[in-house]
């Protein structure tokens, strides 16, 4: 593969004897003209990473008496529970963390209240995070170009980058771009999608922020197991990135892709009624993941000339134990290789989108390798994928 900030002309075979590149730069356009010989040409810079942050909400739920309530809440009436409640033990998660403390989830909740305590707690839990993210890197908010958000546990329009404006001192022309819908994969397919949009402006700083609330849909009506076992994953929190193509940061972002399934779309998403929304979640994710991840990476890896052998490490979203333990078969990955992954999950349960993007703040404070892969899995269904390069 080439080096950074070049690329080979044409991997595609042309009927052509010439290929033509149209490179975008600060400046205008240019036209290159190349032979199909193997010469080399110097195509704009990659995006790069120049910070990491998370956040959390103040309340600290822990696993036990999370599991006490919910079976002082369900037991009586769901004849499944003793049964299911074991999947709190089996979690592997400790504590999580919420917007709300546990007694407003024990009391019936409509959507109006939920979508009241999102709109408060997810603007709190931007800003907090995206100042995070500056600081470390000496920005202010007048500086960001463009600020992708990435929600999928609320809705809110004006969407949440909008409300958080005026505390954070944006400029009047920021280039807003709101995400909803990508669920578990938001973090990877955020991070990508702001890594385009600062490709395609080299220069201008791009901060993505994604923020999931996911224990406003613990549903006291829902006597599903889906329901439980949501109940016993999700957590609260927040990530956020600051990205900018011609400056050196911690990391490139190599390359990225997805892969959709066909007939997936009842493996995971939101049901809406009015109490708010309720949450879809297969049991067959774990053997799903183990039979189908495996070639939808290899694919993805393959369209960027790379595979499996060429990653030093996979930074995965820990979904829950059995999901990791399927992608670690699935990508052949030994015994203890997703251990960040493990912790993470073990101090802040599921938070999706956000949740990856806590694995990558962690390993990139110890030394990124490399190169590493950034995998999420996510309604569609999809699996998400970005390569990083680590700077010298």
């Amino acid at each position: 593969m080439s080096g950074a900030g070049q690329r080979r002309c044409c991997a595609a075979p042309h009927s052509r004897d010439t290929c033509q590149l149209i490179y975008l730069g600060q400046f205008g356009r240019n036209q290159i003209s190349a032979s199909h010989s193997p010469k080399v040409f110097q195509l704009p810079a990659r995006s790069s990473l120049l910070s990491t942050a998370t956040a959390v909400p103040p309340y600290v739920l822990q696993q036990s008496e999370v599991a006490q309530t919910a079976g002082e809440i369900f037991g009586p009436r769901f004849r499944d529970f003793e049964r299911m409640s074991r999947v709190f033990e089996s979690a592997g998660i400790h504590q999580r963390h919420a917007v709300r403390p546990i007694e407003w989830f024990v009391e019936p909740r409509s959507w109006p209240d939920r979508t009241a305590a999102y709109l408060e707690a997810a603007t709190e839990l931007f800003v907090k995070v995206a100042r995070k993210a500056l600081d470390e890197i000496g920005l202010s908010a007048q500086e960001i170009d463009t600020v992708v958000t990435i929600s999928s546990t609320g809705i809110a329009t004006p969407s949440l980058e909008a409300r958080a404006a005026s505390q954070l001192g944006f400029r009047s022309d920021i280039l807003r771009v709101p995400v909803f819908g990508l669920g578990c994969a938001g973090g990877v397919s955020g991070l990508a999608i702001a890594s385009q949009l600062a490709e395609a402006r080299p220069g201008t700083k791009v901060l993505v922020v994604a923020v999931e609330l996911c224990t406003l849909a613990f549903r006291l009506d829902e006597l599903t197991k889906a329901n439980i076992v949501a109940t016993a994953l999700f957590g609260d929190g927040a990530a956020a990135c600051v990205l900018t193509c011609g400056e050196e940061g911690f990391a490139e972002v190599e390359a990225s892709g997805q892969h959709t399934w066909p007939d997936t779309l009842d493996i995971m998403g939101w049901s809406v009624d009015p109490q708010g929304f309720g949450v879809i979640f297969d049991r067959s994710i774990p053997p799903f993941a183990e039979a189908e991840l495996r070639p939808a990476v290899d694919a993805i890896l393959a369209k960027n000339d790379l595979s499996r052998a060429d990653v030093d490490r996979f930074i995965c979203h820990p979904g829950g134990t059995k999901v990791m333990q399927a992608i670690e078969h699935a990508l052949d990955l030994e015994q203890g290789a997703l251990g960040a992954e493990r912790d993470v999950l073990r101090d802040y349960g599921n938070m999706s989108a956000p949740t990856v993007l806590f694995v990558l703040d962690r390993l990139r404070r110890l030394r990124l390798p490399p190169r590493s892969v950034l995998t999420a899995m996510g309604p569609g269904f999809t699996a998400s994928c970005l390569t990083l390069r680590a700077s010298a």
